[in-house]
């Protein structure tokens, strides 16, 4: 041990002979961090690995610079499946010893390894997935996430718990029997699994309880024996025994037989029988994980089987959309055929305007594309105008003639095509003023009044506005 001061050795004193510091207290910190050192050491040996880290993270409490404790540490996360809390120990001890220290080993032996690095990624990713799905409350979707997290990671103990509280969830008790025995083999005292263990077993004892509930008694077999005390012992003698040579020898050559049969079952069957018992559940953790491996494999897939089948009929429905004879399709047929007549003869205003009834304004905002209503807008700038001067031409012909039901239909296209040209709204609302449609006519005129205030037509305006209220008020 060495001076926290100076950096010499100590000796038993407590003062160091050096510099002269108090290292009593110093002293007691180290030997208190190296008592739980070796505490973290007896029990990571016996696998209480829960236990070792708590004794471990005690010992870094109190001497961070435990490079020994810090790199078992490491290990024991490790060996728990917590791959990512195991580097970081590593790596802070690497930081503080540079040189001489075996956590240089541990990181090597992961970072080296591009497939070891990317199945660690893969973990950490679908456990973290796994919790998403429990907070979301879709349980079967965990369930798939965290069968895989365990094909790639058999060690990760936090998964294993999961799956065993999952499986209890779901009330399937020898399921999560199984997993929380899996959690014990690599981790004999974790206080998690313990707590899961007996809910399960009390679990799985109330239904063994309720499956033999109302069974018969079994009766005792009649003893045909006598019994009688000498001394100490107990004789058991047939009722029916006869004294003799003959039946003593027999008596004695069968006491032989159930001796040597009675040896060989308690000393040699137990072996072989766990010999085999061993090797039965090795296999049956094998064919396990195996099960759990194609099993997440193929709810996996039936996963993504309905997805595509959900996306499959949205695009079905996309299309009919499109092709239908009300549908987007046909509004984008329309415009294009108004652009290549527009592009054409610019000056066919009669051609271009009836390309452009064709086309359903309220369509074209259920358009997604914005190059589609851009292409449209750019249209009515270019072609409005003359489009609008050709109607309003046709609504005065009609206007002039007194055939006010006509006027009212060119001068409204007219209107649709140049919305902000005074004179259109001006001669619209007398078509409708003539034609008797009062309401009409008087939102023409407002119009007319509040956007081109000052002018000859927004005094007109007001003059037929306060006729239309004077009617009004006499009628």
């Amino acid at each position: 041990m060495r001076c926290y001061n100076c950096g010499r050795q100590l000796s038993e004193k407590d003062f160091c002979t050096s510099c002269g510091a108090d290292v009593a207290l110093y002293k007691k910190i180290i030997y208190t961090s190296n008592y739980f050192y070796n505490e973290g050491l007896e029990k990571a040996g016996v696998r209480d690995l829960s236990g070792a880290v708590i004794s471990l993270r005690q010992s870094l409490k109190f001497n961070k610079n435990h490079i020994q404790a810090r790199n078992l540490l490491g290990l024991v996360y490790y060996e728990m499946g917590e791959v990512v809390k195991g580097l970081g120990e590593w790596v802070i001890s690497k930081n503080l010893q540079a040189e001489k220290n075996i956590a240089d080993d541990y990181i090597d032996m992961i970072q080296q390894n591009p497939s070891r690095l990317e199945t660690i990624n893969q973990t950490i990713k679908k456990y973290n997935l796994a919790l998403g799905y429990c907070q979301q409350d879709s349980l079967d979707l965990a369930v798939i996430q965290l069968k895989k997290v365990l094909s790639l990671n058999p060690r990760y103990v936090r998964a294993h718990q999961l799956l065993a509280l999952l499986y209890m969830q779901a009330e399937d008790w020898e399921k999560a029997g199984r997993e929380l025995d899996k959690c014990s083999r690599i981790d004999m005292c974790n206080t998690t699994t313990h707590r899961y263990r007996k809910e399960v077993d009390r679990m799985l004892e109330a239904a063994d309880s309720a499956r033999t509930k109302g069974g018969g008694k079994k009766k005792k077999a009649s003893e045909d024996v006598v019994k009688y005390q000498s001394g100490n012992e107990t004789i058991i003698q047939p009722v029916n025994n006869r004294e003799g040579k003959g039946v003593s020898a027999a008596l004695n050559i069968g006491i032989g037989i159930t001796i040597g049969v009675a040896a060989a079952c308690f000393l040699i069957l137990p072996a072989k029988q766990n010999t085999d018992t061993n090797a039965a559940q090795e296999e049956l953790r094998i064919v396990s994980e195996q099960l759990d491996k194609k099993t997440g494999a193929i709810e996996e897939l039936e996963q993504q089987i309905s997805q595509l089948t959900e996306e499959n009929d949205g695009l079905k429905q996309q299309l009919s959309d499109y092709a239908g004879n009300d549908g987007k399709m046909e509004v984008v047929d329309g415009l294009l055929n108004a652009v290549s007549i527009y592009m054409e003869t610019p000056d066919n205003t009669e051609r271009i305007g009836q390309a452009l009834e064709k086309i359903d304004s309220q369509a074209v905002t259920q358009v997604e594309s914005e190059y589609f209503k851009t292409l449209y807008q750019q249209l009515l700038t270019q072609a409005g105008p003359s489009v609008a001067e050709s109607y309003y031409k046709n609504g005065m012909d009609a206007y002039q003639k007194e055939m006010y039901e006509d006027a009212i239909k060119e001068l409204t296209k007219a209107a649709q095509y140049d919305p902000e040209n005074g004179d259109i709204i001006y001669n619209l609302g007398n078509a409708y003023r003539q034609n008797g449609n009062r309401t009409e006519a008087i939102e023409a005129y407002t119009f007319v009044e509040e956007n081109f205030p000052g002018t000859e037509r927004a005094r007109r305006s007001r003059s037929f506005l306060r006729e239309l209220e004077e009617n009004n008020e006499q009628r």
